[in-house]
C-alpha cells in the first residue's frame, strides 16, 4: 500500500535495524544507557542545547516540556491548531493544571506577537500566570521564518516569558531553509524533536534544553511513565536516523513539490501556501472526498480523504509512487464526471 496519511508510517530499513540489534544497552533511568546518553549528546551537539532527555513519544516531550515550564495555575500561549494544543488529549490542563490561550495563527503558521503581548496576564490574583510561549516548527508543513523566529526569542526576553518549540519536524525545517539545525535552535531555551516522523525511527522523541531544565524535566518524565530501562536499542534507531536521514528530507520535499505541480495540472484545487515541505493540502468538496478515500484504497492508496486532504511524503514513498498516486487520481475525476 502507497500510505499518505503521514510520515509517522516510515518503516526502519535493514541498515536502522542491524544498528538497534547491534545496540550496546544499559538501564537509562539510572542513567546507564550508552547508546541513549549517545543519542542525547548528538542531538545536544546538533541543536547547541546543554542536555537532552530520550521519551517514547512526541505527545509526552510536548506534555514533559510544558509540566517543565509551568506550575499548577500558570499558563502557556499556544496556536489554536498547535499541535500540543489541538491533538494531545488536553494532557497539559488535564495532567499538569496548566492553562492554554490559544491564539489564532498567522497564515505562515507564526503566532503574530502583538497578539501574544495582548494575552500577557498581568501579575493580579485573578489571572493564571503567564509563563511560556509555545510556536510549532514546522506547522501543517510550513517553515517558521527565522527573522520572526529571532523577534520572538527577544519579545520574549523583555516580556519574562520562556520559549518552547514544537519541533516534531524541525528537521524539515532546517532541510528546507538550508541552514544548520542549530541556526534555528538558538531562537528557543527548550524544543521537541521526533525521531519517528521523516527521519524514518520506530519511535522516539527528544527534549532539550539547559541542564538544570533537563534535570527537573526528567522527574516528570518518569512520573508520566517516560523511563524505558534498555532504550539504549531504541536510541541506536535514532543515532542512524540524524546521521543518514537528515539531508535525505530534500527529496520528500521535491517529491511534495512535484507531486502538487502534478495534481494542479489535473484541475485540483491545492491550498495555500502549497507544499514548503514534504506536506501539502488539496480541497475537495465533501462529497468527492467521501467517495475519494475507499475508492483509493481499493487501488492500493492510503490517503485521509476529507474537504482539506492533507498528503505527506516520507522515506517510503518514491516518485514512482506518486506517479501512480496522481494517475489514481486522474482516473477518479474522470469517472465522476
Amino acid at each position: 500500500m502507497i500510505d499518505l496519511r503521514s510520515d509517522t508510517v516510515t518503516r526502519p530499513n535493514e541498515a536502522m535495524r542491524q544498528a538497534m540489534y547491534q545496540a550496546e544497552v544499559g538501564d537509562d533511568v539510572y542513567g546507564d544507557d550508552p547508546t541513549v546518553n549517545a543519542l542525547q549528546a548528538l542531538i545536544c551537539e546538533l541543536t547547541g542545547k546543554e542536555a537532552a532527555l530520550f521519551l517514547p513519544t512526541g505527545t509526552q516531550a510536548n506534555l514533559v516540556a510544558l509540566l517543565t515550564h509551568c506550575q499548577r495555575g500558570d499558563e502557556y500561549i499556544v496556536g489554536q491548531k498547535a499541535h500540543n494544543y489541538m491533538y494531545e488529549a488536553g494532557g497539559a490542563a488535564v495532567l499538569g493544571s496548566i492553562q492554554p490561550q490559544p491564539l489564532d495563527m498567522a497564515d505562515d503558521g507564526s503566532l503574530p506577537l502583538d497578539k501574544v503581548a495582548a494575552a500577557i496576564k498581568i501579575d493580579d490574583i485573578h489571572f493564571a500566570r503567564t509563563r511560556l510561549l509555545s510556536l510549532e516548527n514546522t506547522h501543517s508543513g510550513k517553515v517558521l521564518p527565522l527573522e520572526y523566529l529571532k523577534k520572538a526569542f527577544e519579545f520574549t526576553r523583555e516580556k519574562g516569558l520562556a520559549l518552547h518549540i514544537d519541533g516534531a519536524r524541525i528537521m524539515n525545517a532546517a532541510v528546507a531553509l538550508d541552514v544548520p539545525l542549530s541556526e534555528i535552535t538558538r531562537y528557543c531555551d527548550t524544543l521537541t524533536l521526533c525521531l519517528s516522523k521523516g527521519l524514518g525511527a520506530p519511535v522516539g522523541s527528544l527534549l532539550m534544553g539547559s541542564k538544570e531544565y533537563i534535570h527537573h524535566a526528567n522527574r516528570w518524565r518518569k512520573m508520566t511513565g517516560g523511563g524505558m530501562r534498555q532504550s539504549g536499542i531504541l536510541a541506536a534507531a535514532g543515532i542512524y536516523a540524524l546521521e543518514n536521514n537528515v539531508q535525505r528530507l530534500k527529496e520528500d520535499h521535491d517529491n511534495a513539490k512535484w507531486l502538487e505541480q502534478q495534481l494542479r495540472g489535473i484541475g485540483l484545487e491545492i491550498a495555500a501556501p502549497g507544499a514548503q515541505t514534504n506536506i501539502l493540502y488539496v480541497r475537495q468538496s465533501a462529497e468527492q472526498a467521501a467517495k475519494l478515500g475507499p475508492w483509493m484504497r481499493e487501488h492500493g492508496v492510503i490517503i485521509s480523504s476529507g474537504p482539506l486532504t492533507r498528503i505527506i511524503t516520507h522515506i517510503n514513498i518514491s516518485r514512482q509512487d506518486l506517479q501512480m498516486v496522481v494517475d489514481l487520481w486522474q482516473r477518479f475525476l474522470t469517472n465522476q464526471a
